[in-house]
């Protein structure tokens, strides 16, 4: 007797919503216990599926959430590269990005006609100005981190931008601070709510209410930068430097 053999589990499914199609990642995860949909920042939406997970079982799955997908479709946002011609938020203002169609020269901020120029190669733009946006960010960060070790009485290891897109910050055990190049993008009360948020983990590695005090302490106003992040944070995440 021959056994009937699995059905391959795709890398991608298409979908029809009364929008249009949507194209859905399948990711399967040794860990998972059950069929998730969930929207990732970069990806879209991706589907997760069991290791020993059936196709037929997970296409049903998604069907039966349709009106989910259809509900958060304005959440589904494509990724937005860092290109001429865009608008970009900067410190929460929006500046027109521009190349200075010169070989050479460094990036420049035009605060007055809220302009960002950027010179080199055309397949150079994305990059020169992502280490440009990680210098700022990081210039900010510096500061913010800075007054907040100083007012709660502790001493980070170091801060490390990085390109991460499932969180804005995190505090290693050692006391290392990393943070989202993003957050240069949002206005500077956001900036300075996950650098407070990440200097009291150095005193409390947990979300318990000891910690949230100790965010508070210093900096009392945080509810402004953690609800702000909350409403608008999805739509900084979208933009990226690299395909």
């Amino acid at each position: 007797m021959m056994l009937k053999r699995r059905a391959a589990i795709p890398e991608k499914l298409q979908i029809d919503l009364a929008t249009g199609a949507l194209e859905i990642v399948v990711s399967q995860n040794a860990r998972a216990k059950h069929y998730r949909l969930s929207l990732h920042p970069k990806k879209g939406v991706v589907l997760t599926v069991p290791k020993r997970g059936n196709w037929r079982d997970a296409q049903n799955f998604v069907h039966r959430h349709h009106d989910w997908l259809s509900d958060r479709l304005d959440q589904i946002q494509s990724p937005a590269i860092l290109a001429p011609g865009m608008a970009l938020p900067l410190r929460g203002e929006p500046h027109h990005l521009m190349s200075t169609g010169n070989l050479r020269g460094l990036v420049a901020q035009d605060t007055c006609n809220q302009q960002i120029a950027v010179p080199g190669a055309p397949e150079h733009f994305a990059r020169k100005l992502g280490d440009w946006l990680k210098a700022e960010a990081r210039r900010d960060l510096s500061i913010q981190v800075a007054a907040h070790a100083e007012r709660l009485s502790l001493s980070p290891k170091g801060i490390t931008i990085r390109d991460q897109t499932s969180r804005w910050g995190s505090c290693s055990s050692s006391g290392q601070l990393n943070f989202s190049w993003r957050l240069v993008l949002a206005p500077p009360f956001v900036l300075d709510y996950v650098a407070a948020h990440e200097v009291a983990h150095l005193r409390e590695m947990n979300h318990s209410p000891r910690f949230w005090r100790t965010v508070k302490e210093t900096l009392p106003d945080m509810k402004r930068g953690h609800d702000w992040l909350k409403v608008h944070g999805r739509d900084l995440m979208r933009y990226q430097i690299h395909r």
